[in-house]
């Protein structure tokens, strides 16, 4: 396998280019004068992980490719799915594949052999819990309310910054060096449920709780709440599988891709609570 750099020429197909890390990844590749395509339905081209159809048009002229299934590779039929975008990939020439995958999942991992199955030259970025699940995704509503209800008692979790995730796919998309790697990524110390709102307390300056709850009780509430079928999917089998300790460990994947350090949890939620995102909400 080679390890060219990046030509400037050709295009970079960012698949869930709006979604958190996609999103950062396609902000990059732009400030480096890198053609980028955003992967997603609302998109021109569209891609869609449910509809083949437009896979052609997104792949069009595409030297490398940024892999990541929504919602999560552990969801049923998502194997199946990158086994058809990386052999049409393929069939259009793509030379390089970065796939975002999970942490301690056996499907996510089935994914990954497909990617290095491929003959594609690849790398495999494998994360977990993100930082960002606290002010840009599922939990955000909590923080702000002040309470932090999960199915989840003290079993750490080395938590991950979205945008190291994103420093190490833009490398991995465009600089050599890279090819062949799998980076297991993760925040540089582990964090249990409540340590992680004792942190949110302190840089806030509220009183932020956090409370164990039922796991039954917890997944009938989001879906109730009127959360989509694949996010309440996605929450029952985090909690129920992943979160068992599989996880507890730190790793050196970021350090190995950048050279650097990873972003400390207490950094991140500094800068989220000088930017207001966790204001007390009205009741």
């Amino acid at each position: 396998m080679s390890n060219q750099t990046h030509s400037a020429d050709q295009i970079v197909l960012v698949t869930g280019g709006t979604g958190k890390t996609g999103r950062r990844i396609v902000a990059q590749l732009r400030s480096g004068d890198i053609p980028v395509r955003v992967g997603s339905r609302s998109a021109t081209p569209p891609f869609d992980w449910k509809d083949e159809s437009g896979w052609d048009a997104a792949l069009q002229d595409v030297q490398a490719a940024y892999v990541s299934y929504a919602p999560d590779l552990a969801m049923p039929g998502a194997t199946d799915a990158v086994r058809a975008f990386v052999q049409r990939a393929k069939n259009h020439g793509v030379r390089r594949l970065v796939l975002l995958s999970g942490r301690g999942e056996e499907e996510a991992q089935a994914a990954e052999r497909i990617v290095q199955e491929s003959g594609i030259d690849w790398t495999i970025v494998r994360a977990s819990w993100f930082y960002q699940n606290f002010s840009e995704g599922a939990f955000i509503d909590m923080v702000q309310a002040g309470r932090i209800t999960l199915p989840a008692d003290g079993t750490p979790e080395p938590f991950v910054d979205v945008d190291d995730i994103a420093d190490v796919a833009v490398a991995a998309l465009t600089q050599p060096g890279h090819v062949g790697e799998l980076y297991e990524v993760t925040g540089p110390r582990m964090l249990s449920f409540p340590e992680v709102a004792a942190e949110l307390s302190e840089a806030t300056g509220r009183t932020i709780t956090f409370e164990s709850v039922d796991h039954s009780a917890f997944v009938e509430g989001v879906r109730a709440s009127g959360a989509p079928s694949d996010a309440v999917w996605m929450l029952d089998y985090l909690f129920a599988t992943v979160l068992d300790g599989r996880n507890a460990y730190l790793t050196d994947g970021v350090e190995r891709a950048l050279g650097r350090k990873p972003k400390d949890f207490r950094d991140y939620v500094r800068e989220v609570a000088q930017s207001g995102t966790w204001n007390a909400v009205p009741a």
